[in-house]
């Protein structure tokens, strides 16, 4: 018998163990009541959303989305007119909201209407009624700096006017209600809970000790209390998620452009490494012919001077250096193994009537012309024009298949001009596949070649249609005709 009655001294009380779950289950009540609140608003939204986006199309104007750009920053399409007239008011209201303008001024409106709403009632601003109706609606001033404790006097001196028996008031009670919704808002889920249940026994109590609340029916205040403040939480709870949705949305974005940017590098790289195993061979060329006249050159002179023998040999030995040094370099350039032989003959200008009859007999429509007086030009400037016409040719048949192309070349006093227009509508890919598929050259290895030899590379959609290809490569003056 001493052993129960010890057990029941020493056994917790009854409140202590309900108190959390009436903490969890208040927090739940408030959430679920935001929740169904919500999806009341959205359904009427979805209900009435052809309405409302033919009215926000007639105040805001037509979506404005911004034109995608082509390689030279042309657009691919003509934006949208002018937006409608309420935008930039809209702006500035949102600007005068988030000022430091706004707070104070619907404060104070907010006391003026209090104390407008007791003039009916014969009751003088400066009376208890005034003082409570101002000690609950002129915080709301500060409601940005000092949020909580703004909050704890309006709700107090709200609380105390109700079991005063005075006036129930609409503005008060909106200052009350709004108070409660900005709470729940910043306030953490626990906390949200433990403001309803406070809110609830304050209303108990009122209605217990006071008449101030006797105009109204105890659940329609109920309601209207886990209304404010289910709002409130389920605001903050888009709002986070509208945080969290962007955070992730501007990590994406930044993780895309790093990957575009290591893309375009690396094809840079390729391109490159292509360009000089093209132009190994033209080099290695020269290099060999320096290599064997140097070393033929004592057998092929009459009377020459052991000095000069022995410089055409240390010539020969340079140019044979050169070369090993040559082929290191183009080992550690090498992109992909297997693609375009070294040893194959690369292509000059007097070879693009072959490039063009390939283009014909593939279906394509294409026309040469040539201005100026046309010149030998040096190796690599041929090969880059050459290159350049030939990718432009095959994006012409990959993205505008059927269409009418024009090459024009023009030789100028100190630069080879290169042109290459079709008349079909230019595809989006064109700008967006900026390496022209694999294996092509694309657009990048056209622009690397053009700025490697100094010039300058443009392409994008034509004015009256089409996509066009321009490039500049200069060359020396000094250079002699070819034979």
């Amino acid at each position: 018998m001493v052993t129960r009655n010890d057990q029941t001294d020493h056994a917790p009380p009854l409140g202590q163990d309900l108190a959390p779950h009436a903490w969890r289950l208040s927090g739940r009540i408030v959430a679920g009541v935001g929740q169904i609140l919500l999806w009341i608003i959205t359904g009427l939204g979805r209900l009435l959303k052809p309405v409302t986006a033919r009215i926000t199309a007639g105040l805001y104007g037509a979506s404005r989305r911004p034109a995608p750009r082509g390689p030279g920053g042309t657009a691919l399409y003509e934006a949208p007119g002018p937006a409608g007239p309420l935008p930039r008011w809209i702006g500035a209201w949102r600007e005068f909201t988030e000022s430091w303008l706004f707070a104070p001024l619907t404060g104070v409106a907010m006391t003026l209407a209090a104390l407008a709403e007791l003039a009916p009632h014969d009751e003088s601003p400066v009376s208890v009624a005034g003082a409570f109706a101002v000690a609950v609606t002129l915080p709301l001033v500060w409601r940005r700096e000092f949020l909580r404790p703004m909050a704890a006097v309006v709700l107090a001196a709200y609380a105390a006017s109700l079991l005063t028996g005075q006036l129930l008031l609409v503005t008060t009670t909106a200052a009350a209600l709004f108070t409660l919704h900005s709470l729940a808002r910043h306030l953490p889920r626990p906390s949200t809970g433990m403001l309803a249940v406070g809110g609830v026994v304050t209303i108990a109590v009122v209605y217990l000790a006071g008449d101030g609340l006797d105009p109204l029916p105890w659940y329609a205040a109920v309601l209207v209390l886990l209304a404010a403040i289910g709002l409130g939480d389920a605001r903050r709870v888009v709002e986070t998620a509208e945080r969290t949705n962007a955070e992730v949305r501007e990590r994406n974005t930044e993780t895309l452009t790093r990957l575009s940017v290591v893309q375009r590098e690396q094809t840079v790289m390729r391109e490159r490494a292509r360009i000089a195993r093209e132009l190994h061979d033209v080099v290695a060329h020269s290099v060999s012919m320096i290599a064997v006249q140097a070393e033929t050159a004592p057998y092929t002179m009459d009377d020459l001077s052991k000095e000069a023998a022995q410089g055409y040999a240390e010539i020969a030995h340079t140019a044979r250096e050169a070369l090993v040094e040559m082929r290191r370099l183009l080992s550690v350039l090498r992109a992909d193994a297997g693609s375009e032989p070294e040893s194959a003959p690369q292509p000059r200008l007097e070879r693009l009537p072959e490039l063009i009859d390939q283009h014909r007999g593939a279906g394509g429509h294409v026309d040469m012309t040539v201005q100026g007086e046309v010149r030998g030009l040096s190796t690599t400037v041929e090969l880059s024009a050459y290159r350049i016409v030939q990718e432009a040719l095959t994006n012409a048949r990959r993205h505008a298949p059927g269409a009418h192309v024009r090459v024009e070349l023009a030789y100028l006093n100190d630069r080879l001009a290169v042109r290459v227009r079709d008349d079909g509508a230019a595809a989006p890919t064109m700008v967006l596949d900026p390496t022209g598929g694999a294996g092509g050259h694309g657009l990048v290895g056209m622009e690397e070649r053009a700025t490697m030899l100094g010039g300058r590379f443009a392409a994008g959609p034509a004015d009256s249609g089409g996509f066009v290809v321009e490039a500049e490569l200069p060359f020396a003056r000094e250079e002699n005709p070819r034979s």
